[in-house]
Order: structure tokens, then sequence, then C-alpha cells
């Protein structure tokens, strides 16, 4: 990051320290993950959001090799005004037994118009004589013509050397040769590649440090994920000295990925205490990280470090008998220094502090009633043995408190009967339809309706039945729905469990059933799923 300097060309607002840069290339490096297809548009609201978070430089692309990245450059320019970041430009050393100066792939950069680039150069000996079939020494000569070039052109250079770690194996004075011939030619970085994501910590702490004493040059880290390593390596070469780390959002990338940008950032300023983005962008680092995740059409991670939504879920009933004394006692920082929150799981492992702290979470004052939460543990239990689980249907848990703490169910209508029909037309097409017998507000009600599928045929009738009742049933929206069949207890039988998330434009919620066909299950998650939907819209029951 870097503070102080403003940039006339693309990027660069106020940074932080240009001592140390947190440099990001999901528009490069993680647009290559398998299942990601990034358009022109998606890598500017990438970009965006990038900037607002605080990294000091956004790798865009390769302007030149083909047309998305040569119109990102030029779109950036005139529709984003960074305030933290630098574009960046990524191309590769000029060909061999050219002149940089001559070379149509190293124009493209700089008519790309960023104020820095970034160029690849191999640095693995076999590399320079097999891939790009010249001598070790017109390698040398490809990376200081095209350094000295663009530098004379005003740009910033940063220089990428390509499986260095496996080079410095191989051959470790031709590896920092390389290295040397960057720095002596202009270039503020050498970043040392992993590219194969073979390294592990100690063995990255090791020749980083050996480089950085043999070159003198500034080094940077860029560590690819192969080994589930490549956040640690980044920071074992932090502590060798490196000053300049390359992730990813998310740590997308080819592969299985690369270095994680949130959990590397979120290191260096809780862990390191080192200043690495603008005031206050720390906590909006779970927002972020769900953004993008948006933008290239990928369910963030459960489970990811930091800003998943089960990095400081708790679900062990010991966790929460310690937790509810002191949140620090099972957390190693606060989940709001990262935007995120804790979140107590409720469970078959729950115990009474567990369910105590799920329902000051929820709003619901259990007054010290050790009778009912009690009971509430028992029941739970006893629901789980069955095949429920409120750990992932919150809304089905919060019905079952407070039918528990108020001494009777939230009720806005009873079910008399339904019935669904698949109809198996000869010209292989089916027909699903619905018919609910309910009663609500003393009148009884008969309602029929179709649907694309016996569940969504009930959905639709209940709704058609409800709706003249409780106009709030209108912005309801079945969100997603889950089916899982779970272990037969009787011979061949099965039971099945359902999950429907709904939502009505401002939150969402889940909720659970359990049958042995997978029609009534859905039945009692659809009835959970309409009770809490009215109770949100605060609506009083009639029952």
């Amino acid at each position: 990051m870097t503070t102080k300097a403003t940039d006339t060309q693309t990027g660069g607002g106020s940074r932080v320290d240009d001592s140390f840069h947190v440099f990001d290339t999901t528009l490069r490096d993680g647009a290559q993950r398998e299942g990601i297809n990034l358009t022109v548009a998606d890598k500017l609201t990438i970009a965006r959001h990038l900037d607002e978070f605080g990294v000091g430089f956004i790798e865009g692309g390769w302007p030149g090799a083909n047309p998305r990245d040569t119109e990102f450059f030029a779109r950036a320019q005139q529709e984003i005004t960074f305030r933290n970041a630098q574009l960046v430009a990524f191309g590769a050393t000029r060909r061999p037994g050219a002149r940089a100066a001559e070379d149509p792939q190293v124009k493209a950069l700089l008519d790309a118009g960023a104020p820095v680039i970034t160029l690849v150069a191999k640095s693995h000996d076999r590399h320079v004589e097999l891939a790009l079939r010249t001598t070790l020494e017109e390698n040398l000569d490809m990376v200081r013509d095209t350094v000295s070039h663009l530098r004379e052109q005003g740009r910033r250079v940063f220089v990428d050397c390509e499986h260095f770690f496996d080079g410095y194996r191989a051959n470790p004075e031709y590896a920092k040769a390389v290295v040397r011939a960057a720095a002596e030619a202009g270039a503020e970085v050498v970043i040392l590649c992993d590219t194969n994501g073979g390294m592990l910590p100690a063995q990255v702490q090791a020749v980083v440090s050996t480089v950085l004493a043999d070159t003198g040059a500034r080094l940077g880290i860029h560590a690819q994920d192969d080994t589930g390593c490549a956040v640690a390596n980044t920071l074992a070469a932090v502590d060798a000295g490196a000053t300049h780390v390359q992730c990813t959002a998310n740590g997308y990338g080819e592969r299985v990925g690369n270095a994680n940008l949130f959990p590397v950032v979120a290191a260096l300023e809780l862990k390191y205490g080192r200043k690495v983005l603008p005031e206050g962008s720390l906590q909006e680092m779970t927002r972020i990280s769900h953004a993008i995740a948006e933008v290239v059409n990928l369910t963030p991670s459960t489970h990811q470090p930091y800003v998943g939504v089960s990095a400081f879920a708790h679900k062990a009933g010991l966790h929460a008998s310690a937790i509810k004394v002191d949140p620090d006692l099972y957390q190693h920082i606060d989940p709001e220094q990262v935007g995120n929150t804790m979140r107590m799981l409720v469970s078959d492992m729950a115990g009474r502090a567990s369910i105590e702290l799920k329902g000051k979470e929820l709003g619901i004052d259990l007054g010290g009633d050790r009778e009912l939460v009690g009971r509430v543990v028992e029941r739970v239990k006893e629901r789980e043995l069955r095949g429920y689980t409120y750990e992932a249907a919150d809304a089905s848990f919060e019905l079952l408190l407070r039918e528990e703490a108020e001494g009777r169910p939230r009720r806005y209508f009873r079910t008399e009967s339904w019935r669904a029909i698949v109809e198996d037309r000869p010209d292989g097409t089916h027909a699903n339809e619905a018919t609910v017998k309910l009663w609500a507000k003393g009148e009884r009600i008969v309602a029929t309706a179709e649907g694309n599928g016996p569940v969504n045929a009930l959905d639709r009738a209940m709704r058609v039945g409800l709706e003249r009742f409780y106009p709030q049933l209108a912005k309801l929206e079945l969100v997603d729905y889950k089916v899982r069949i779970l272990e037969g207890r009787h011979g061949s039988e099965s039971t099945t469990r359902v999950l429907i998330t709904t939502g009505d434009g401002s939150g969402e919620w889940s909720t659970v059933g359990v049958a042995e066909n997978v029609i009534a299950a859905s039945w009692q998650a659809l009835e959970d799923a309409y009770t809490y939907g009215l109770l949100r819209a605060g609506v009083e029951p009639t029952d």
C-alpha cells in the first residue's frame, strides 16, 4: 500500500505506506480458476470492490493478449477513479533476439495506460532453454532491456520470477542472477513465484532469506496453494523480509488456487500489527469477500477463515459454556474486527449455555429459567435424533423456542389436510396439482393450484388460500430447497429431511421438515416458513 502520491494515469489515490505492498491479482491469476469466466463488466465491478477494500495494486490482466483485457484497461481509465489502488498491467519480457522498444507485446503494455507494469520472467534454467528456446544470457538481456525500456517510459515496474523456487533448487546462482538483472535494470520489486505451489513454509523462509542477503533486491512473494500452504508460505516470506505480497480474493486461482487475500491481510493487520489497509477497511472484509463471490457466481465458502459464515460459529456445549463467560475463550479475534459475527448453533450437542446464548442472539429472554432451558435442550436432542437439524434451520428453532417460552405454538393457520397429485401424460409431460384445506381466522379454506412440481404446487395452493387473510405473504419467495435422504431405520424405509430457505426482500430464513416421504417433509418446512414470515412481519397470531 502506498500513500501521499496521486497518479495522473489510471489508479492512485491515497495509500497507506509504500514500504509494504498488498498486490491483488484476482482479475488475472484468480480468473484462471476453473468455472470463473469474467466479463469486462465483472472485472470493473471487482476492481471497484478491491479498491474500496484498500489494496495497493490491482493487476487487471494482460492487455494485447486478448480483446477482453485490452477493453478492460481502456474502460477502467474512463469509468473508475481509484482512491487507494494503482492499476497494473501484466505481460512478458520481450521476445528473444528482439528489442523491447520494437516488441508489439511490450508496446501493448504501454498502450494500456496503467502506471504499473508487472513483467513475468523465466528464472528456471530449464524453462529458459526448453520453453523460450534461448540461452541463459539472452534471457538476462531480455529482462534488462524490457525493464529499462518501461522505466524510461515512466512506468513503475515489478518483475515476477516464474518458477523461482523450483529454479532455485535446480540452479540457485542463475535464479539469483535473474533477480539481480531485474533489480539493477530498475525493477522496484522482484517477486519470487512458487508457480507450481509445491513449497512449504520453512523452505520459503530459508530461500527468501538467502536471496535477500545475496542480492539486496526488494522481494515479493507469489504463492500457489497446491500444498494448502499458500497463506502460510506468504507469511513465511514476510517473516524472511519480503515486503510485497501477491494474493487473490477468496484464494481464487488456477488448479487449487492462490494465497487468499483476506486471511493474509487479516494476519498482517491483526497478528503482525502491520498497517496495510486504510482506516476502517478491515471491518469491511467479510462484505467485500462475499460481494466478489457474488460477481464470480461462486457460493462463498462457509468455512473460509475470518470471513466464512462458520468462522465464528460455535456448536459444542463446552464451547458455549465458556463463551457465555467470555467470548475470547474460544475465539482468536473479535469477529467484528473483520465484519463478521459470532453465531451459536443449536444441535444435539447443545447444552444449557448454547440455548441461552442462542435465545439472546434471537432476542428471546429466557430469564435464567433452568426448567425452560432444560425442556428446550431435551426437545432439540429428541428431534435431532429423528432427523431434524437446527443448526441449518434457525427459523424452525426460533419457533420451537418461542413455543416452549410462551407455552403454546405460534399459530396463524391450522392444516386440516393437503393432497398433491402428479399426472404422467401420454406425451411425456407431467401435471402437478395440489389441494390444501386450512383454517384461518375462524374460516375454512379450500384452495387448489398447479405448479412445476408437487412442492411448488403445494406452496402456490397455500399462498392462494392464505393471502386473503395475510397479504404480507405476497412478499414471500422460496429461495432454496434441499432434500437429504437420511439413514434408513426400518428395513428398506428411509427418512427424508427437507430444508427450505425463504425470503421476503429484506432477509432470508431457513426451516426444516422431516418425514418418511419428501412431500410430507416439505409441507412441514413450508408451514414453518409461512409462520416465521408472518412472525417477522409483526402479525399477531390468531390461535
